[in-house]
């Protein structure tokens, strides 16, 4: 691989980008040199997608010039961006679900014989580069029906149908599972290797560590500086990153598991793909004063368990009693006055109104209690002024403070804004699930402390994550699901990562009823 100084095949020189109320790209100068992966470092609302937003042509840049290959080039479209072979995976993919694969990849660049549509030459160029790269997907399949995994596969390869060779992954673990998340390094590898060059926008260290070869750390907008990946460590970019030392490791005392908050007796949910139980006669209970952790590979009925105790889809046998009240039947708002927080999967599905602000996001739940009203008409100055402590307390960063449309801010500050309103109504129960994707390691280490303080403060927290480490750190016990039933209850200090894997790849199964 050339490691010539000049041997940038793009340099983003000088880039300015304001929006109101915020400078998100101030002066950032970033060199990406020829068949490496370059990781783009930063917290949540540091600049990394808008940046990468200005290169694939989604921005304008008010200040600086972008080179391709030393010279100076204009893009004003992501056609523009296009027809410079810069292509771009976006951490919300860009999928139209009810067409096919093949479709979707070949949709902007297709081939047409006498004025109609051909698609056996996009067909076989597909399958040579799904062969090519491993990233075997079914080209008949629709994206509505196919896992997030291979929708990511879809976007990769249509970059490398357009003949890309500079590649943009925003985020792109975010939504994987860890076999996933292995798979992609592999195929982010082999690409490199090919002569791609790669910009790889993370905020996961040990991905960084195990994949990139060098990392541009960016800190509120600005550059921090750029190193070697092989002469870093973790805790020196999370240093870079975040300004300041960074507790990996999640401290906190032995649990005092005290009564029981829910209790989940034979719980049954179908699923909505295929005619079967999603969910099959599950049963366990979470207590005050402890963190359950719900663990295994995504796609094992651990969504449909979450719809069906927060009131999402109903389940068709069991119950599901909190403090002793039957809620199986309630509705979401009647659970959440029963005394359930939820922090959800999908934040744009089913965490935010996405066009309202801030702060009328952050009282979503609440509005109707007597501080936010009177004799039906909201108090804004009480809204306000509730709104400016949760930003406050929870370091919620937006261009315009409460008034921001919740649509603007970056996906790391959404969720620390559904973070914020389902902990500040401290309710007795809390279910959260993958509550720090998308998040950086300093508001990790923020959300870990507060769920660990909620636990201490005898709060009940059931956790659901794909993240091991994540389950091994926080949790006082992990219950494995495969195949929609829980097949373990394991101790995270009496186990270990490789043996939780084998319960959750179905090699080892208990046959004991999960409860403590």
């Amino acid at each position: 691989m050339k490691r010539a100084s000049d041997d940038y095949v793009i340099e983003m020189l000088h880039i300015t980008k304001v929006f109101p109320g915020i400078k998100a790209n101030d002066d950032i100068t970033l060199q990406l040199r020829r068949g490496e992966i370059h990781a783009l470092l930063g917290e949540n609302g540091a600049g990394k997608s808008t940046l990468m937003s200005v290169l694939f042509g989604l921005y304008q840049p008010d200040g600086g010039e972008i080179r391709k290959d030393g010279r100076k080039v204009e893009i004003n479209s992501p056609n523009d961006a296009t027809a410079l072979h810069i292509g771009m995976v976006h951490q919300h993919f860009k999928l139209i679900d009810v067409f096919t694969v093949l479709e979707n990849i070949v949709l902007g660049a297709e081939d047409t014989k006498n004025g109609f549509l051909t698609t056996k030459a996009a067909r076989k160029k597909v399958q040579e580069l799904s062969e090519r790269y491993g990233l075997l997907v079914d080209l008949d399949a629709k994206v509505e029906n196919i896992t997030v995994g291979m929708q990511q596969r879809v976007e990769i390869l249509k970059m490398l149908y357009r003949d890309n060779e500079v590649l943009i992954f925003d985020e792109p673990t975010a939504v994987l599972t860890p076999q996933e998340i292995d798979e992609l390094m592999k195929i982010m590898k082999g690409l490199a290797a090919e002569g791609k060059s790669i910009l790889f926008i993370t905020h996961k260290l040990n991905e960084i560590m195990a994949v990139s070869d060098r990392v541009s750390v960016l800190r509120k907008g600005r550059y921090i500086g750029t190193v070697d990946t092989a002469n870093t460590t973790q805790q020196e970019l999370s240093r870079m990153m975040v300004g300041r030392d960074v507790q990996l490791v999640v401290e906190k005392k032995p649990s005092v598991p005290g009564e029981i908050i829910m209790d989940v007796q034979e719980l049954s949910v179908m699923s909505k793909l295929y005619h079967r139980e999603a969910v099959n006669r599950v049963s366990f209970n979470v207590r005050q004063g402890e963190i359950v952790c719900i663990a295994g590979i995504d796609g094992n009925g651990q969504s449909e368990l979450v719809y069906a105790l927060t009131g999402l889809e109903k389940p068709s046998s069991g119950r599901i009693l909190l403090q002793g009240q039957d809620i199986t039947h309630l509705s979401i708002r009647e659970r959440a006055k029963a005394g359930m927080s939820h922090i959800p999967e999908d934040r744009h599905k089913h965490g935010l109104v996405l066009d309202y602000t801030l702060e009328q996001n952050l009282v979503l739940q609440c509005y109707q209690d007597p501080q936010f009203q009177r004799m039906g008409l909201i108090r804004f100055d009480e809204v306000r002024a509730y709104a400016d402590k949760l930003i406050e307390d929870f370091d919620i960063r937006s261009g315009q403070g409460p008034v921001t449309i919740a649509r603007s801010m970056s996906g790391g500050n959404q969720q620390k804004a559904i973070i914020a309103r389902e902990v500040d109504r401290d309710m007795p129960l809390i279910v959260a699930v993958q509550p720090t994707r998308g998040l950086d390691v300093g508001a990790i280490e923020n959300v870990h402390a507060q769920l660990v303080k909620e636990r201490d403060a005898g709060k009940a927290v059931l956790l659901v994550s794909l993240e091991l480490e994540e389950v091994m750190n926080l949790s006082d016990r992990i219950l494995v699901m495969y195949e929609g039933e829980i097949v373990g209850e394991l101790d995270p200090k009496a186990t270990t990562v490789e043996e939780l894997g084998l319960y959750m790849a179905g090699a080892k199964r208990q046959n004991v009823r999960a409860e403590a």
